[in-house]
Parts: structure tokens; sequence; C-alpha cells
């Protein structure tokens, strides 16, 4: 295949607004950040919502509706709402959004982990809003629940609104229990699986653990999966050529990483698609146009969401 699928991962709720000044976080900003990304390229935008005035993570379905409305309107990129919401939520709150407007793709994380964010403390002293800290703190003891019966709320609410899924992989395990609810007919291929690297909790981003985790889905799902990678921090370009290499697809976006290079702050998301466009055209690929991922994934198409 030498089409590539760029996602673009746009606010997430792991970093925070005294990161980067570059982060959104206004409806208008998530949608204009989202719009520039899909004109660099992506095909595909992965969205979270946050409260405009301390940028905490809100998985209200009516967050959602002021960008979602204004990305359907100004382009065809496909939109993909985030289950994820923050580990801090519960799994009711955290599909609200995708329930309510029924988009083309939504996020699933496939298992439970540790979720370790302390580690940005040692990088980042001054913050604007209180929560911000008490978010990373409480991370040392921080369990991102996502139990079978999560898992299977998840799937029986957004079926019937032809979703597909995202699958977020952050290990071998979370592959063999995406595995179960496939071989009980809970979701159907060409499953879309996101392999996750470098977050502490999760597998590593060395390359042979990006090996790992294909090898492993390769043998569980053979011609049955489409597979994608993202990657944490530093190592979201490294990891994002490995898999374009080996015939994936690749995830970017200010979620995932902040940055564009060694200290150097990424000052879009579109810098960050454009940067991984580079590579996958200088790999002698092609990007994939939002219809081109839609036929790819097998999608519902953009004219069956409810927004």
């Amino acid at each position: 295949m030498d089409k590539v699928i760029i996602s673009c991962a746009i606010t997430g709720s792991i970093h925070t607004p005294s990161m980067s000044p570059h982060l959104p976080v206004t409806a208008s900003e998530i949608a204009s950040s989202a719009l520039e990304a899909a004109e660099a390229g992506a095909a595909i935008v992965h969205l979270h919502a946050r409260n405009p005035a301390d940028g905490r993570p809100d998985q209200s379905p009516e967050a959602f509706e002021p960008f979602l409305r204004t990305i359907k309107q100004s382009s065809n990129v496909v939109v993909n709402i985030t289950t994820g919401g923050s580990p801090y939520m519960p799994v009711e709150e955290r599909v609200r959004p995708a329930e309510v407007w029924k988009p083309e793709v939504a996020s699933l994380n496939m298992g439970s982990m540790n979720f370790g964010l302390f580690p940005m403390l040692n990088r980042y002293k001054e913050f604007k809003h209180d929560w911000e800290r008490e978010m990373l703190e409480g991370s040392h003891d921080l369990v991102f629940r996502n139990s079978y019966k999560d898992i299977r709320y998840a799937l029986e609410t957004l079926n019937d609104a032809g979703a597909r899924y995202e699958f977020e992989c952050y290990d071998t395990g979370h592959l063999h229990n995406l595995h179960y609810f496939w071989r009980e007919g809970l979701v159907e291929g060409p499953l879309f699986i996101q392999t996750c690297f470098g977050l502490l909790g999760g597998i590593g981003a060395h390359p042979e653990e990006v090996l790992h985790m294909k090898r492993t889905a390769d043998r569980l799902f053979g011609d049955n999966y489409r597979w994608s990678v993202l990657a944490a921090g530093k190592n979201q370009m490294a990891v994002a050529a490995q898999a374009a290499a080996l015939g994936g697809h690749v995830r970017v976006g200010l979620e995932d990483s902040l940055w564009l290079g060694a200290g150097q702050l990424a000052p879009s998301n579109a810098a960050q698609v454009l940067r991984v466009r580079k590579i996958i055209e200088g790999l002698g690929l092609s990007v994939a146009t939002p219809d081109e991922a839609r036929e790819i994934l097998a999608l519902k198409g953009g004219d069956k969401t409810a927004f």
C-alpha cells in the first residue's frame, strides 16, 4: 500500500496550557488548528474538547459542538472523536460525545494501564492553573481504567451508530484484548489499530518494540487490520518514519508531542503534519486524502454523522 493516512491529534488531555502557547484550548482554536492540519495533509483529525477558561479537559457533548460544526462546514476531513477523554473520567462520561455526535471514527482504549504523566514535572515548574500540577502529580497513583466491562459498554453504545474505531493499544495485552472482542463479533474488520509507544505505563518506543507490536498484530489479525502508530514526545517522528517504511499509517499532533525538534516547540499541528508528510514522501509514498482514508478504513462517510 503506497497511500499513508496521516491522523492529527489536535489537543488531547495530557498536555496543559502552561506547557506550550501553541496548544489549542478554545473551540475556535481547536477548529482552526484542525482545519490547518487538514490543509497540510491530515486525512483524519482526532478531537478532544477543553474548558476555554482554564484548558481543563471537557467531555460534555456541548463542548464539542462548536468546533465539530465548523470543521464539517469547512472541510472534507474525517473526524475522530475521543472516548479516552481524560484518564480521570468514568467511561460513561468519556463515551458521551461520540454517542451524541456519531462520528465516522471514535478512539477506544483497549486495556487498563498505569498512566504516568508525573515525569513532566521535571520539565515544567510553573503552571497557570492549579489543576495542571494536581493532574500530573495525581498520576503517581493513576490507573487508566479500561476494563472488559468498560470496553463492552463503549462498543455496545457506539456500534449502532456505524462507528469505526481507532483502537489504541499501548502494549501487546491490548492487542489480545482487541482480538477477544473481534472473535466475539463485537467489532469487525478492517480494524484500525493505533499502536502507541513511549508513554510511561505502556510499551517503549525502541524500534524492536515497534516491530514486536506489528508482528503480534500480524499474527492475531492477518489481513483484517490497518496498522498505524503514535509515539510520545521526542519519539514521534522516528516511530512514524519506521511505520511508514513498513507499510503503516501515522499519527502526529500536539496531543502526542509538543515538539517539532530538539528544544523546538511545534508552532502548530500543521507543522507536525508537514514534517511527517515530508518523511512519507521522501520514502516514495503518497499521503492519503480523506476519501482515500474512508476507502482504506471502510468508513460510513461524513454525511452519516450527527453534526
